[in-house]
């Protein structure tokens, strides 16, 4: 079993970032809607991007492609689909969400690549023991963004033989495969599968029948060990990028409040 007493505590890492002029003096959020969570992507590859606005209640979901052209589509609570034209808000909440929406998403769009850019590597500073990220930015307004990081379980690296990977599965509670080959660097053999129990919250694994451990170079108990850490510290802790880029928009979108002191 996985030694959950070696996992460090959470810390408090500090990012400075360049996020325009502030206050947004965006158009009003709906009262019943007035504090969304935030979240954005970015593919590189076809020049979209997308935001995300959550509640409790559903979500809203809109894409600037290439062209700069915004769509939308709506989730109800439990709806991991394609989205719908049908908002799960009443008509006027919906028309004021989108009105903040659209300009919110006007402001942050253009400035994602920026902003992923910089929370990438003031999560490297973070993963070298650094509690601040700050860079010459030039002589422009900065904000100081406080994030929670959560502790991620010491473990040791791989200490078996040939080369392993990991591969995601269909099925609930967010199943992978531990894939491993002796020779070559494009594992492919499953040996393991981990996945989250959802009453404990943690990661739970067994190994695939018929494995030659000796082979492996590790034993069965110490590799499903090892899997769950993997599981536990790239599945379940929050990514310090990601963390960082959230906590952003909700400083550009005014729904949060400046550190007490730096």
């Amino acid at each position: 079993m996985t030694d959950f007493s070696l996992r460090l505590p959470n810390s408090t890492f500090r990012a400075v970032l360049d996020l325009g002029p502030l206050p947004l003096n965006a158009p009003p959020l709906p009262e019943s809607l007035s504090n969304p969570d935030l979240d954005a992507d970015l593919d590189d590859e076809s020049g979209s991007s997308a935001l995300f606005i959550g509640y409790e209640s559903g979500q809203l979901h809109l894409e600037v492609n290439a062209q700069s052209l915004v769509e939308y589509h709506f989730h109800a609570p439990g709806d991991e689909g394609d989205g719908s034209e049908t908002s799960p808000w009443g008509a006027d909440d919906t028309t004021t969400l989108l009105a903040w929406a659209y300009f919110f998403c006007e402001r942050v769009m253009p400035m994602l690549p920026d902003l992923f850019s910089d929370a990438e590597e003031a999560a490297d500073w973070h993963h070298e023991g650094l509690t601040v990220y700050a860079r010459d930015y030039g002589a422009v307004p900065l904000e100081i963004i406080e994030v929670e990081m959560e502790g991620e379980l010491f473990m040791l690296p791989w200490l078996g033989a040939g080369h392993y990977d990991h591969v995601h599965l269909d099925g609930p509670n967010d199943p992978i495969a531990l894939v491993w080959d002796r020779d070559s660097e494009n594992p492919d053999t499953a040996i393991a599968r981990a996945w989250l129990d959802p009453i404990t919250e943690l990661p739970r694994s067994e190994a695939v029948r018929g494995v030659d451990w000796t082979e492996v170079g590790m034993p069965q108990a110490e590799v499903l060990s090892w899997f769950e850490g993997f599981y536990l510290n790239h599945h379940v802790i929050a990514d310090p990028a990601l963390l960082i880029v959230q906590a952003a928009l909700r400083r550009i979108a005014g729904l949060d409040e400046l550190p007490s002191e730096f």
